[in-house]
């Protein structure tokens, strides 16, 4: 069986990952920051380990790993999933805002990757998934900072994977849309809507829709795939 790593466990894309790898037959462990609430009802729900990890703290990174090696003994994939958002003029930027943004989103995914790679390449397999954003692809107004942060994020998967390449490491990236979860909750229904009708198919995607693409990109078929940025944003 193998082991699944996906960190941003209590978002709404993290908890679609987490159930659809289940069912695929994955074993599945989970990384979130201070969502406890969620965490527990997660745990109720589907009888996985959550552990708490603040990506913005670098020592504390590789004691987790570490703690999720000595129990499970090897991580096969890990779904870089955690993220934060924020809209705002890129001249309002406080140095705190650009700092906290590309710790969660792009340095964060990078130490924890750092950590879990060792293990992937002593035993010369592994599925790394990094989930960017449409915006990192072609960038958002009153973004820029998500938006580089996104960015980083396709740079780091394209470069790593040639890296990892001859460890039978594979690296990809998704490129969601404008999907429907918590994250957005500041967008009203009328944005939405005028969002969905950019698209080909006329809708906002939903965490499933992304869970699906991280199952196949995770399984065995998807060996011959690697440094792929792969949209899930219904044809922007």
């Amino acid at each position: 069986m193998k082991t699944a790593l996906v960190s941003g466990a209590t978002g709404g894309i993290g908890e679609a990952i987490i159930k659809k790898l289940l069912r695929d037959g994955f074993l599945v462990v989970g990384l979130y920051n201070k969502n406890h609430e969620k965490a527990e009802k997660l745990k109720k729900e589907t009888a996985i380990e959550l552990y708490p990890l603040n990506l913005c703290l670098d020592n504390n990174i590789c004691l987790v790993i570490d703690q999720i090696l000595e129990k499970y003994k090897k991580i096969d994939v890990l779904v870089n999933n955690a993220g934060i958002s924020q809209q705002k003029l890129f001249t309002d930027l406080s140095d705190f805002d650009l700092n906290k943004m590309l710790d969660v989103n792009l340095k964060g995914a990078m130490l924890l990757t750092k950590a879990v790679v060792p293990a992937m390449i002593s035993q010369k397999y592994g599925r790394i998934i990094n989930i960017s954003s449409v915006w990192g692809v072609c960038g958002g107004s009153c973004e820029v900072h998500y938006s580089a942060s996104k960015a980083g994020l396709i740079g780091f998967t394209k470069a790593l994977a040639k890296e990892l390449g001859p460890s039978g490491i594979t690296v990809n990236c998704i490129a969601p849309g404008l999907i429907d979860t918590d994250m957005n909750n500041n967008l009203t229904q009328e944005d939405k809507e005028e969002f969905a009708m950019q698209t080909a198919l006329q809708r906002i995607g939903s965490p499933q829709d992304v869970a699906n693409l991280v199952s196949f990109l995770a399984g065995e078929s998807s060996g011959y795939i690697t440094s792929q940025v792969i949209g899930v944003d219904g044809g922007i």
